[in-house]
């Protein structure tokens, strides 16, 4: 079991092998090194006060402070006395910014002196205030049963598992769902944290908007289909809902099979971060989990993937590994878990607790300051409410009462609306910021004039359609050759419609891993898209070809084609 054990933790050192130094302090972000806060001033504490506001809008409302490390990264260490007193004055910071703080860990530097010297690890988080807790999206994937949904239940519920999947019943949207016990659809699911790193789900509190009243940060979770036949609603909610971060699902006793290749794949194509859970430990021997982890760590290391597997074996494990995960893309957290008998599911709250934004402040000032632009995913009729439309804002601010426009029709149009009422996670919500999901009651707007794909905006963008458009596209895989007069199915965000190959410049056809510039078209109805240069994350692309396990996707470039204006 010791051999065993060794090996799990194996590509992770523990804390008690602290490098000698970090990376310097940066002027930017949410980390913040102290050497030592004792004997403050009153000059110096508010100087202090402002500083870590500055850290904690940086960071969207957390910040990590290390103690006892010097601006340039050394770690030089606190005694026990100096470190209690930091401590304590830390405390007294937060209070005055209404935050709290959690001491994630204490360490001891290895040094010459005959006296232990330590550092402190702090989360600060501000406690919640007119619903601005930091919310983070995570797209769940992997294949059919892995243990998705009842993970969710699991988390969500705070209830373990029966063996059977009773807590998965909780998530099913459909009778189907329920009799199968396989997702169909795409349903989402809210965990808590207070600012003190508490867990707040719905074994504590009856309702959601319950949770979002004392939750800090919330975690989304985007639970999506893992049969194969449903691949098209999985990269729906890959492409539209646009996730922070993606979870791949593993059963430990399957290992990686059916749909989990492709959804790790679609997902390092549209560069979504991606964590691994190995579920279903319960079920199987050490050996069997320890082969799983053997098999995940060969595919994420192969010249396709470049990755860097970090297996967590402890909370200090997942401390460090949830901040190396936001900061380097090729770090690929591994958990293994039970849903059954709860074995490291407080590992995965802990990884949830420390996960910080991928963006920061300045980067959601700018998206908040252009004009509104609201995608359509979902479309709802509620009693004595009207018509409802669900999706993500992807840039500007919402209010109740803002005259809009929605489109484009059939015909290219696009029809004036009112905004009446805005709710998130299922409670009210009076503004909703770019890069927020929420649902819009829009009254007595007739529904026959909507459907998904739509797009709400502000009158001042006066937005234009699209027929065609050109796109660079990179073959992943496929069964046959591309070529012109090809059929495909065409997702761009929120945006899913048949299209047409017009042209592809260059070449006569496509193979697979090949790169070249197509020309699309739309067969039904025109959509509203926007010419970029970048590869921003609602205008990536994944193109699916009618025959069976063969897809393409198109990264990349978004522009106007040479024969018609966008």
């Amino acid at each position: 079991m010791k051999a065993n054990k060794a090996r799990f933790s194996r590509n992770f050192k523990p804390s008690n092998n602290t490098p000698y130094v970090l990376p310097p302090e940066a002027e930017e972000g949410n980390i913040e090194y102290k050497l030592k806060l004792v004997n403050t001033t009153q000059y110096r504490f508010e100087h202090l006060a402002t500083q870590m506001k500055w850290r904690l809008q940086e960071g969207r409302g957390e910040a990590v402070y290390q103690i006892g490390v010097e601006d340039n990264g050394m770690l030089a260490g606190l005694s026990e006395e100096d470190l209690r007193t930091s401590l304590n004055t830390l405390h007294r910071l937060a209070e005055k910014v209404g935050a709290d703080i959690t001491v994630l860990r204490e360490r001891e530097v290895d040094d010459d002196s005959d006296v232990p010297r330590k550092i402190a690890e702090v989360l600060i988080r501000k406690v919640p205030d007119d619903q601005q807790f930091l919310d983070l999206r995570v797209a769940v994937l992997g294949n059919v049963d892995s243990g998705k949904s009842t993970l969710l239940g699991v988390l969500t519920q705070g209830e373990l598992d029966n063996g059977r999947g009773r807590t998965r019943l909780n998530l099913f949207r459909h009778l189907h769902e329920i009799q199968t016990g396989r997702t169909s659809s795409i349903s989402f699911e809210i965990l808590g944290f207070n600012s003190k790193g508490e867990v707040v789900n719905y074994s504590e509190s009856r309702t959601a908007e319950e949770i979002c009243e004392s939750a800090s940060k919330m975690i989304t979770f985007i639970d999506l289909a893992g049969h194969h036949k449903y691949l098209k609603t999985t990269i729906f909610g890959l492409t539209s809902y646009c996730p922070d971060f993606a979870m791949l699902v593993v059963s430990a006793n399957t290992g990686i099979a059916g749909t989990t290749r492709e959804h790790l794949g679609l997902a390092m194509a549209l560069k979504v971060p991606i964590f691994i859970v190995i579920s279903k430990v319960d079920l199987c021997t050490r050996a069997t989990v320890e082969r799983t982890v053997r098999q995940l760590e060969r595919v994420l290391k192969q010249p396709g993937c470049n990755k860097v597997p970090i297996v967590i074996s402890s909370a200090d494990d997942a401390v460090t590994a949830a901040q190396q995960f936001a900061q380097s893309p090729n770090i690929t957290p591994i958990l293994t878990l039970s849903s059954v008998s709860g074995e490291s599911l407080d590992l995965l709250k802990v990884f949830f607790n420390i996960l910080p934004p991928l963006s920061n402040s300045k980067e959601q000032e700018e998206l908040m300051q252009q004009l509104t632009e609201f995608q359509v995913d979902e479309i709802y009729t509620v009693p004595e409410v009207g018509t409802v439309v669900g999706g993500t804002l992807y840039s500007g601010i919402c209010r109740e009462g803002d005259d809009l426009v929605v489109g484009p029709t059939d015909s290219g149009h696009f029809h004036k609306l009112t905004i009446e009422s805005i709710q998130r996670n299922r409670s009210a919500c009076r503004v909703l910021r770019a890069g927020q999901a929420a649902t819009l009651a829009l009254g007595n707007f007739d529904r026959s004039l909507l459907r998904k794909g739509m797009v709400i905006v502000s009158p001042e963008m006066d937005p234009t359609i699209c027929w065609m458009f050109e796109a660079e596209i990179v073959l992943l895989f496929h069964a046959k050759t591309f070529h012109k007069g090809f059929q495909v199915t065409v997702h761009i965000g929120n945006v899913r419609q048949t299209a047409t190959v017009e042209a592809v410049y260059g070449k006569e056809e496509l193979r697979t891993g090949e790169k070249a510039v197509v020309l699309f078209k739309f067969i039904k109805h025109p959509e509203y898209l926007k010419a970029t240069l970048s590869c921003s994350p609602a205008q990536k692309i994944v193109v699916l070809s009618p025959f069976s396990k063969a897809y393409v996707v198109t990264i990349l470039l978004i522009r106007r084609p040479p024969t018609e204006p966008f």
